[in-house]
């Protein structure tokens, strides 16, 4: 029979995960009081309270034309990633063939690679044999880096998926195309959500590829930000920080409506 929990140690857990939270929450906290500050400065904690930077950041030519730079490159790389990773996990879960191995770690090597040498890399690449850096070059860099992530999450679906679907359907006649379309993809569904939502805060927030892919007409969102906080730091910076933190929770709540975190974790 085994033994009751000791009363110290579920102490110590509850102590252990309430303190991992407070080291989470305390700097997003400190980001949304910093967005509502009178000053003219980030402060902490703010002398007083005003939507007045919301309203900066929602006037300013700069943030905005960021910003929607920023969703561009997120939407155009969540295409990417998930047309490219999608078709790759299927091949990599449900075949075996030569070079499987090497080319399920040529997929997820991204993942332990860091991101500066990468960026170097592509720069590299891009100057040499192409016009430089541009928004097409950050798409390119933005859906290696989420790649992996499609892949990891369409993988996990298809680990759960019934075999004997597919086998009833190719006996009832179905070809390869239907099988795919009708039966395979739809079980994928959670998988491919889950790593559309990686693929986008990943893309939307990366700010180390952005600097060396920057060209003199494409300047995303983090790096407005940083340029701000570089050159002259006010709590707009917070107000935009805190837009994007709303934008991540939007979206895990839509994903938790149409799928069901459950099934997505």
């Amino acid at each position: 029979m085994t033994a009751a929990t000791p009363g110290f140690v579920k102490l110590l857990s509850i102590t252990f995960v309430l303190a991992i939270a407070v080291y989470m929450l305390v700097p997003l906290i400190v980001v949304i009081a910093s967005s509502l500050s009178t000053s003219q400065f980030l402060v902490f904690p703010p002398p007083g309270f005003s939507l007045r930077w919301y309203t900066e950041v929602f006037n300013s030519d700069a943030y905005l034309s960021a910003g929607w730079t920023s969703l561009k490159l997120a939407l155009f790389t969540v295409a990417a990633s998930v047309a490219l990773g999608t078709p790759a996990a299927i091949a990599l879960s449900r075949f075996r063939f030569p070079g499987r191995s090497f080319l399920s770690a040529i997929f997820l090597s991204p993942l332990l690679l860091p991101s500066l040498i990468f960026a170097i890399g592509l720069l590299i690449v891009f100057s040499r044999y192409g016009d430089g850096p541009s928004l097409t070059g950050l798409v390119i860099g933005h859906t290696v880096i989420t790649l992996p992530y499609v892949i990891r999450t369409v993988s996990a679906n298809l680990i759960d998926m019934d075999p004997h679907l597919d086998e009833a359907a190719r006996i009832m006649g179905a070809r390869w195309w239907q099988r795919y379309l009708l039966v395979i993809l739809p079980q994928c569904r959670t998988g491919m959500a889950a790593g559309a939502f990686f693929a986008f805060n990943i893309s939307f927030d990366d700010a180390v590829i952005a600097l060396f892919m920057r060209a003199p007409n494409v300047e995303t969102l983090p790096m407005r930000i940083y340029s701000t906080l570089e050159f002259s730091p006010d709590p707009s910076v917070a107000a935009v920080s805190t837009i994007m933190i709303l934008l991540t929770i939007f979206m895990v709540l839509l994903l938790d409506r149409i799928f069901g975190l459950s099934k997505i974790a």
